[in-house]
């Protein structure tokens, strides 16, 4: 008995140093789950926040883009307002212009526009370029002092100043356009950039729930091996207990210390492990039997 019961015990303790590694494993690798969901989670709530950036940006820029299509009907409304005042006075304007006047002032402003066009497109030298701006100065005087004569008498005073007026409130909706579009292209980018940034964070937060979940299961695996090896350590231990119990009772009765015969013990071990696989409880001394005719 006494060879019997040392190799249970070295059964046990290597079982019991098994399941410490499993437990070590386990621990390990519990703290590494730990760390992936962190890691997720921090990631998930950049998500959240760049996303709440995203959709007030988005906000802003819609308001932007109504403030733009209701400043364009604005206008609009001015732009037609000014084309009708500019047609009755170039209508005026023609009617009191003689065809030497109409010749002269057309003439004039051909040429300006050739000097502008000249000045954008020409690298001139500097007396050039000097000579060249006069003459456009000179030529933008010649122009005004023509319309200013057309534009002298009483009929027409009231009617360029409803041109100019016009044209004033229309430039003024035309730029307020224009810095509406500006700002709400600026919010635009902002929130493209924001729904960049979260969708490049969310995969990264998908690889950290993989890598979590990956994690886990290797953790279960190794919890579930430390338990296993946890009972069967327990059940060595009943096994070793009951065996030393049994060999200090023959230790105190020598008369009594009867063995069982091969066959017979075998068979009463037999008809435990029939109790034992149908689940019937079986006593310390009956896990000693199974174990020694080789049934655990």
């Amino acid at each position: 008995m006494s060879e019997y019961l040392v190799e249970l015990e070295d059964k046990r303790n290597k079982l019991n140093g098994e399941a410490e590694a499993h437990r070590k494993k386990r621990d390990r690798l519990n703290q590494e789950t730990k760390r992936f969901a962190e890691k997720r989670d921090q990631q998930n709530a950049q998500v959240k926040k760049l996303l709440q950036e995203a959709n007030r940006f988005k906000e802003k820029r819609d308001e932007l883009n109504a403030k733009v299509r209701e400043e364009k009907s604005t206008r609009d409304v001015l732009t037609k307002e000014y084309n009708s005042f500019k047609g009755q006075l170039d209508k005026i304007k023609r009617s009191r212009m003689t065809s030497s006047d109409e010749f002269s002032l057309s003439k004039l402003m051909k040429e300006l526009k050739g000097l502008e066009y000249k000045q954008q497109t020409s690298v001139l030298e500097a007396d050039k370029e000097r000579g060249l701006v006069e003459r456009m100065s000179h030529i933008k005087r010649q122009i005004k002092q023509k319309e200013k004569e057309m534009e002298g008498n009483e009929e027409t005073k009231e009617l360029v100043a409803n041109v100019r007026e016009a044209k004033k409130n229309m430039d003024g909706s035309h730029q307020q356009v224009n810095e509406y579009a500006d700002l709400a292209q600026k919010e635009h980018d902002q929130m493209i950039d924001r729904f960049s940034q979260s969708d490049k964070i969310r995969k990264e937060a998908d690889s950290s729930q993989e890598s979590f979940v990956a994690s886990k299961v290797r953790a279960d695996e190794e919890h579930k091996l430390h338990i296993e090896h946890i009972h069967l350590v327990h059940d060595m231990d009943k096994i070793v207990f009951g065996l030393r119990q049994k060999r200090r009772t023959q230790e105190r009765r020598p008369g009594k210390n009867q063995h069982q015969g091969p066959s017979t013990g075998k068979m009463e071990a037999e008809k435990i492990y029939e109790k034992f696989k149908h689940g019937d409880k079986i006593s310390t001394e009956d896990l000693m039997l199974l174990q020694k005719f080789g049934f655990l």
